[in-house]
């Protein structure tokens, strides 16, 4: 079932209309005004890759293809994909290095579920498409009188490493008027190049509400961004020549041409000059001989702008050799044995049970899904374990499924014991993480029944978050049929109490995305947590205020908790939304609760009611309440404590 409608605000949906109404043209906004990235020189040259089997769902495209015949092997897979919200299909989509579709034969594709598209190249402009990877809204229903086309339900799947030259030929005046990529949580955006048209961030050309609820791009270049009805979105070590517009909670971070954040709330923008730290998804490509490799970015500090566009990318790279390049159906023992044996792992496209706990103690470990690769929890598992002695691990493109039996947690960073690392100690400014989550997600229900008590454990310190989402599904294909939408059914079935508990010091954020669990969706415990854009919404199904209560009679739990005993950190840019739609008299006292001391700092902070229920204040005992009577008008709270 569809996600509810998220309201846009009156002042924001006017804009969007008037840009829609114009036609809006391609315009050629910082396009062909931008500086060509250097490449590696091997990489230049572009000689046939080395055969390299990664299974069948991983699909390899070559620049002397025909146009025809890509378009055609693109569009089975979208049509497949395109309404497989729950399926088990997985698929990479991968572009070797050089120029695909002419200015006369563009090449336009769409990308559905579970679907990866990305270049093979050193740089995002060793591989050129001319025309359009795209991601249309979702019509749930086609209705003549009363359609209903959305992009909040557009999750899982990812574009990267590419260049794009914007060309609409042969497509409608409004499909023609910029690359859509209209899609919500789980659905990155890194290392992309749009050129010589816009970017739109949601699809105003279907009809109905044309929602969106995203999102996150990372480490690209763009000209013109229409952000349109997109709720929430993380813009990370981009160059952008301009941004149309805000909802509720547009956050930059080392972004060349952010807006400025100076008219907050009026206009919902928070910029961050640099990012403190950070650190890039890893990325397959081929070198000059032909073999693939594995590229692991460096960590940069206090960075502003892409990592790639001065041909400046330190970092190191693998050999495929070091992988142990997995396939699904292989039992998790393999999995875990090559890990010990000190390989890094390659997850091919597809769903993995994973029946142990996958170890990862070796320093430096690299672990990469590609096409939304997922481990599933069997038996009550913790799929994967960091050793607190492991430091440099790098988790990137792998969702996390809960299963059937109750796992203890999904994923858990164990407690360095004795001494930990630093980001500015003795290893010097800018150390290592201890360990990197890049576009990684946990879900709890949806495609089956799954249970866990908290999704992930944070007990290591100095760990860097870049992009996750955890999700207890809000709908799905369980079968549920008591309460609205069948909530009370799921409430009481797929269990997941917390989402995600942060104990380590000096853990960092770029992109929380964390909804819907049954009581705190974040507790965070440990000293100088620095979060960059958080986004939740508190669970849709409990069936009474008595369900959602705590044991000391305060109503609900707040979706952002800070611990009692915490003496620093900080947040920029967070959200937290109620639709109690099982029982739309349910209230919450507050969306963030955190201890009142001078080094606990919120800045940018909202709550928003859906359309049912109702939070009392934003952040403790201040900012105010909403309700039904102002659903889709958020409550704001520039800073707390006030300055």
């Amino acid at each position: 079932m569809p996600r509810p409608p998220r309201r846009t605000p009156l002042r924001t949906a006017v804009s969007v209309l008037a840009l829609v109404v114009v036609g809006l043209a391609p315009l050629q906004l910082g396009g062909a005004a931008l500086a060509e990235a250097p490449t590696k020189s091997a990489a230049k040259k572009h000689p046939p890759a080395t055969v390299t089997d990664l299974g069948d769902r991983v699909v390899v495209f070559d620049p002397s293809m025909p146009v025809a015949d890509i378009e055609a092997r693109a569009e089975s897979i979208w049509t497949q994909q395109v309404d497989a919200e729950m399926s088990s299909e997985r698929w990479s989509l991968l572009f070797k290095p050089g120029t695909y579709g002419t200015d006369a034969d563009p090449l336009q594709i769409k990308v559905g579920y579970y679907t990866e598209v990305a270049g093979l190249g050193a740089s995002p402009s060793d591989t050129v498409i001319n025309g359009k990877v795209e991601v249309y809204n979702r019509c749930l229903t086609d209705g003549p009188t009363q359609p209903y086309c959305v992009a909040l339900n557009n999750f899982w799947r990812s574009m990267s490493n590419l260049t794009i030259n914007v060309n609409g030929t042969g497509q409608d005046g409004c499909r023609a008027s910029a690359n859509f990529w209209a899609a919500s949580q789980a659905s990155a955006l890194r290392r992309v190049d749009i050129r010589n048209g816009n970017l739109s961030l949601m699809d105003y050309c279907t009809a109905g509400p044309q929602y969106a609820s995203g999102g996150f791009l990372a480490n690209s270049r763009a000209g013109t961004i229409i952000n349109g009805s997109q709720q929430q979105w993380l813009t990370r070590n981009s160059e952008v020549a301009s941004w149309s517009n805000g909802v509720w909670n547009q956050v930059f971070a080392g972004t060349i041409g952010a807006p400025s954040e100076a008219n907050f709330p009026t206009e919902t923008y928070t910029t961050l000059d640099t990012t403190p730290v950070s650190r890039e998804k890893p990325y397959l490509w081929i070198d000059g001989s032909g073999a693939w490799k594995v590229h692991v970015p460096a960590v940069r500090t206090g960075s502003r702008g892409p990592d790639w566009t001065t041909g400046a990318d330190p970092g190191r790279d693998l050999p495929l050799s070091a992988f142990h390049v997995a396939r699904p159906g292989q039992p998790a023992r393999v999995l875990a044995t090559a890990l010990a044996r000190g390989k890094h792992l390659l997850l091919t496209p597809g769903v993995y049970d994973v029946d142990r706990s996958l170890v990862i103690k070796r320093s430096d470990t690299v672990v990469l899904g590609m096409g939304q690769a997922t481990l599933t929890a069997v038996g009550g598992s913790t799929p994967v374990v960091v050793d607190g002695k492991a430091s440099g691990v790098v988790i990137a493109g792998v969702t996390i499924d809960a299963g059937t039996g109750l796992s203890r947690s999904l994923m858990h960073l164990e407690e360095r014991k004795g001494h930990g690392h630093h980001w500015r100690g003795r290893h010097g400014s800018g150390s290592t993480p201890s360990t990197t989550l890049n576009d990684v997600y946990f879900r709890v229900g949806g495609p089956h029944v799954g249970r866990t008590r908290v999704a992930l454990v944070i007990d290591a310190d100095d760990v860097l978050i870049d992009h996750i989402w955890v999700w207890r599904a809000d709908h799905g294909i369980e079968g549920f049929t008591a309460g609205a939408s069948g909530d009370t059914d799921r409430w009481r079935t797929n269990t997941g109490r917390v989402g995600l508990v942060v104990n380590g010091d000096r853990v960092r954020a770029t992109g929380l995305f964390v909804e819907h669990f049954q009581t705190y969706n974040t507790i965070w415990n440990g000293e100088d947590g620095h979060v960059v854009l958080y986004q939740n919404e508190l669970p849709y199904d409990p069936p009474s205020q008595a369900d959602w209560t705590q044991p000391d009679g305060t109503l609900g739990w707040p979706g952002y908790k800070v611990g009692d005993r915490v003496r620093r950190h900080q947040l920029y840019g967070g959200g937290v939304y109620v639709f109690n739609r099982n029982d739309p008299a349910i209230t919450t006292e507050r969306g963030f609760e955190v201890p009142d001391r001078a080094g606990v700092r919120l800045h940018h902070v909202m709550t928003v009611n859906l359309d049912a229920g109702s939070i009392e204040h934003v952040v403790n005992d201040t900012g105010d309440r909403v309700d039904s009577t102002r659903s889709g008008q958020p409550s704001f709270v520039v800073d707390y404590p006030a300055p």
